[in-house]
């Protein structure tokens, strides 16, 4: 039994907004059971259920959390002072979607 059906992707399409013609159906049906037999593949190594997920790409990743740091803010009038047009607190930017 196949785990996605023709109506499930139509279905989700829909939902996502996207119409798909009937060969892109077939083509994301397609792709799903690629995904779906590595996905297997995966699932048929030795031991597999032991391994621990990778946290990040990279082997020798450290976090590195610092303390924060309260810092004096700049004051309001110092920053508007660096501004074209501003209205009480705010800056007034060109309008830039009509």
């Amino acid at each position: 039994m196949a785990k996605f059906t023709e109506e499930m992707v139509i279905d989700y399409a829909d939902k996502l907004l996207i119409g798909l013609t009937d060969e892109e159906v077939k083509m994301v049906l397609d792709e799903f059971e690629v995904i779906d037999k590595n996905i297997s593949l995966v699932n048929e190594i030795p031991g597999i259920e032991k391994v621990e997920p990778m946290t990040h790409c990279l082997d020798d990743f450290i976090y590195e959390l610092r303390e924060d740091v309260v810092e004096e803010s700049t004051p309001i009038d110092d920053i508007l002072a660096n501004c074209d047009s501003y209205l009480n607190r705010e800056v007034k930017v060109p309008k830039v979607v009509e």
